[in-house]
């Protein structure tokens, strides 16, 4: 007789055993020899040695699809027990396309969903420092943190750095209430959202705890060397010259940055002005380092928001923008 604990570290137990826990007793069924008890976040499995590991074995095939697929369903369980590899992947056609990332929470497919958030995709592949650049709902800060979490997925970074500048709509965080985490949690709420649906809650709450994912204002970032790290700076129209600066020069080694900003959206008070202006006109000639432009084309929210980006697009003042056709960055010289 033998017995082994498996632990669901950072998954939500129900997702592998079900609510109701119908799951385990599909399992009990398969297995009718050994004796399973749930615990809390732990499987204490009790039985003879040889049927024991071939369980052990398998269970690490579907906890190896639930990290990769994002759910664990009964269908999956029976396939996995009657496979080799573990590895259940959907018939659909959506799983098939290159644009795919991979599944999040329940199941649910992340992937670019525009041109150029397939060009963001593409363009991460041959160079370490993106930055995305466009007007609201265009999925640039969306697509950024669907990659930064392929990326821990695939092994090819240790933690994800999210961060933004904690200025915006005029406020001053002294006098808003609460400690410093209630303070700066409205300025970054679009970033666990994204994380919401890519990461089911429980290992997002590890991630969290233990500094795999961390999400801090801009200054934070200032005296650090980002190694093995994968660090978005988002909403960057509202970094000033020298805050910009400071965030681009902690890229360490094996690190992969991309800087997100809508620069018809400035925060920052009339006298600063935004360093992504001029990061634009001195970066783009920089091997390695990639510019995507998105526009109203790229957007994935209501109908009505691409309308009024191109009517904003069309207005006189709209010259005065960076990244109109006429003054985007021309291609680096090779």
């Amino acid at each position: 007789m033998g017995e082994i604990t498996i632990k669901f570290e950072g998954i939500h137990p129900p997702d592998i055993l079900g609510l109701r826990e119908e799951k385990l007793q599909l399992l009990k069924t398969m297995f009718p020899k050994l004796r399973l008890v749930a615990r809390g976040e732990e499987l204490i499995v009790i039985g003879d040695n040889v049927e024991t590991a071939f369980f052990a074995s398998k269970m690490e095939m579907m906890l190896a699809h639930y990290e990769r697929f994002g759910k664990l369903t009964e269908e999956n369980i029976l396939e996995i027990m009657a496979s080799d590899n573990g590895f259940v992947h959907p018939s659909n056609e959506e799983s098939r396309k290159s644009d795919l990332l991979f599944y999040g929470k329940n199941g649910i497919a992340i992937k670019a969903r525009s041109p150029n958030q397939s060009r963001m995709v593409e363009s991460l592949k041959d160079h370490d420092m993106l930055f995305a650049i466009g007007p609201a709902g265009t999925g640039k800060t969306y697509t950024a943190v669907a990659l930064a979490v392929r990326a821990l997925k695939n092994k090819e970074v240790k933690r994800i750095i999210l961060t933004r500048p904690a200025v915006e709509a005029g406020e001053n965080l002294g006098f808003l209430p609460g400690d410093l985490k209630d303070k700066l949690d409205p300025y970054l709420r679009p970033l666990y959202d994204a994380l919401r649906d890519m990461i089911p809650p429980a290992k997002l709450s590890v991630y969290l705890e233990d500094g795999t994912i961390e999400i801090a204002p801009l200054a934070f970032m200032r005296g650090r060397t980002l190694d093995n790290a994968f660090a978005i700076l988002d909403e960057a129209q509202n970094a000033t010259e020298s805050q910009l600066k400071m965030f681009l020069t902690r890229m360490g080694k094996s690190a992969r940055f991309i800087i997100t900003g809508d620069i018809t959206q400035i925060d920052l008070p009339r006298n600063q002005l935004p360093g992504l202006f001029r990061a634009i006109k001195l970066l783009n000639n920089i091997r390695g380092i990639e510019f995507v432009f998105l526009n109203e084309k790229d957007v994935v929210r209501h109908e009505l928001v691409s309308r009024i980006i191109e009517a904003y697009d069309q207005s006189p003042r709209a010259k005065e923008n960076p990244t109109t056709k006429e003054n985007k960055p021309k291609p680096p010289r090779t």
